[in-house]
């Protein structure tokens, strides 16, 4: 059942559902580790250009859903760096396979329906979508204090010391219970074996947890280079 709604979950989520699985799982892994998370890799110290940093912001100030878009394209669509993540053989079959099985249905979908239909029927709540995805996706790790490896070899973090890398947002009680606890992020990472729908009952306050609403206008006052590429330990800003 897990791996039938999670199969239909990813068709609407625009992510193929094995590949997820497997990303997500390094992700838990390292979390606390940014350049060996294959999530928070991209935005590890390094010098970056000026086109790079006016992208990001000019994206991040008008509401252009780059970012949400972006962690697909780089952690679930990139064949080659899930490759190298995932050298197994079987991996790369599996990984392969659900991408273009996931291709098929969107190109059925599109000549069934026609390109314009499609774009009607479908465009606008895409768009909304991801541009909600971006609030959500860069509230959970970004501008939290993070170490470098750098390449020395070190130990991933235990799930139950991941709290310090991670945020939580505070929403209503009846929008999280939409959400399967998803705003829950902290627990989630401390205890990842507990169902979302399950996380509220464990007797725990999450210390990094914000408010919905002011987490939005918070971030939204930042470039996004320093939202991204900073943490609020170098900034002092309590996100």
């Amino acid at each position: 059942m897990n791996a039938a709604v999670g199969t239909l979950a990813g068709l609407m989520s625009l992510i193929p559902f094995r590949t997820w699985r497997r990303v997500h799982g390094r992700h838990h892994k390292w979390t606390g580790w940014q350049d060996l998370d294959p999530t928070t890799e991209s935005l590890a110290p390094r010098v970056r250009g000026h086109a790079e940093r006016t992208l990001v912001n000019v994206c991040w100030r008008l509401w252009i859903p780059i970012f949400s878009i972006a962690y697909r394209a780089q952690n679930f669509w990139n064949l080659r760096r899930l490759r190298s993540m995932f050298p197994r053989a079987q991996d790369s079959i599996e990984i392969r396979r659900d991408s273009l099985a996931l291709l098929a249905v969107y190109g059925a979908i599109v000549v069934v329906l026609g390109p314009f239909a499609t774009l009607r029927l479908f465009g606008l709540a895409l768009i909304l979508s991801l541009i909600a995805q971006d609030l959500l996706l860069l509230s959970q790790h970004t501008h939290m204090p993070q170490h470098v490896s750098r390449g020395a070899a070190v130990r991933p973090y235990p799930a139950i010391e991941q709290a310090p890398f991670t945020r939580s947002l505070r929403i209503p009680r009846v929008a999280a219970a939409l959400i399967l606890n998803f705003d829950a992020h902290e627990l989630h990472h401390m205890y990842p074996f507990v169902p979302g729908y399950h996380l509220h009952r464990v007797p725990y306050d999450p210390p990094n947890s914000i408010g919905f609403w002011r987490w939005i206008v918070g971030a939204k006052r930042l470039k996004a280079e320093v939202l991204l590429f900073e943490n609020r330990l170098g900034t002092g800003l309590e996100l």
